[in-house]
C-alpha cells in the first residue's frame, strides 16, 4: 500500500499493527517520515515506562480531533490562498484588457481627430485660394480707395488680416484646437465677404 507523507500522522494515531507497519514501510524511503516515526516510538516508550494512566478516556480522541481539525484548517487556508490568487489573476487580466481597450479607444479617437483636422485644413486652403483670387481683383481699388466706404473696407481687411495672423499663431501651438479652427474659418469667410463687397462697391462707383 503506497501512502503519502501527509498520511503518516493518521497512521500513527491509528496505532494498530497494520497502520504502524505501513508507516514503517513508507519510512524506509523517506528520511523525514522515518525521523517522525522514531520520535513517536520514543515518546510511546517513555509513556509506557512512566506507566501513566489517563483519568479521562476521551483525552486521546480529543487530541485526535484537534489534530484533524488543524489539518482541515490548514487545507482551508490553502484553498483561501488559491482563491485569492485566482481572483487577483482575474483582476489583473481585467485591468489589462480595460487598459488595452482604453489605448485602442484613444488611438481611434486620435485618428478621428486627425481626420477632422485634415478636413478643416482642406477647407482653410479652399478659403485661402478664393481669398487670393479676390485680393488680386480688389487690390487696385484698395490701393487708392475712391470712396469713404472703400476706405472703411480697407481698414476692416487690415484688422481681419491681423486677426488671422494671431489665430494662426495660436493654432500652430495647438493644431487640434477645434475652437480656434472654427474661429479661423469664420474670419476667412468674413474676409471673403468683405472682398466681394469691395469689388461690388468698385463696380458701382465705375458705373456712376
Amino acid at each position: 500500500m503506497k501512502i503519502q507523507c501527509e498520511n503518516i500522522d493518521d497512521l500513527l494515531l491509528e496505532g494498530d499493527h497494520f497502520s504502524m507497519q505501513t508507516a514503517a514501510n513508507h519510512a524506509k524511503g523517506c528520511q523525514a517520515c522515518a525521523e517522525k516515526i522514531a520520535s513517536w516510538n520514543e515518546i510511546s516508550s517513555v509513556a509506557q515506562g512512566m506507566q501513566t494512566t489517563w483519568q479521562n478516556d476521551m483525552l486521546w480522541p480529543r487530541i485526535e480531533r484537534s489534530i484533524r481539525a488543524e489539518k482541515r484548517h490548514k487545507q482551508s487556508k490553502l484553498w483561501q490562498i488559491a482563491a485569492a490568487i485566482v481572483m487577483l489573476s482575474g483582476l489583473g487580466i481585467f485591468a489589462w484588457k480595460a487598459n488595452d481597450r482604453l489605448r485602442t479607444d484613444q488611438f481611434n479617437q486620435r485618428i478621428l481627430q486627425e481626420s477632422a483636422v485634415d478636413e478643416v485644413e482642406k477647407a482653410e486652403k479652399a478659403h485661402l485660394a478664393a481669398i487670393d483670387q479676390l485680393e488680386k481683383s480688389a487690390q487696385p481699388k484698395l490701393e487708392e480707395p475712391s470712396t469713404p466706404l472703400l476706405v472703411s473696407y480697407k481698414e476692416k481687411l487690415m484688422l481681419l488680416d491681423d486677426a488671422i495672423a494671431e489665430c494662426q499663431a495660436n493654432i500652430d501651438r495647438n493644431r487640434e484646437n477645434a475652437h480656434l479652427r472654427k474661429q479661423l474659418l469664420a474670419i476667412y469667410s468674413e474676409k471673403q465677404r468683405t472682398l466681394r463687397d469691395v469689388l461690388r462697391e468698385g463696380n458701382h462707383v465705375s458705373n456712376q
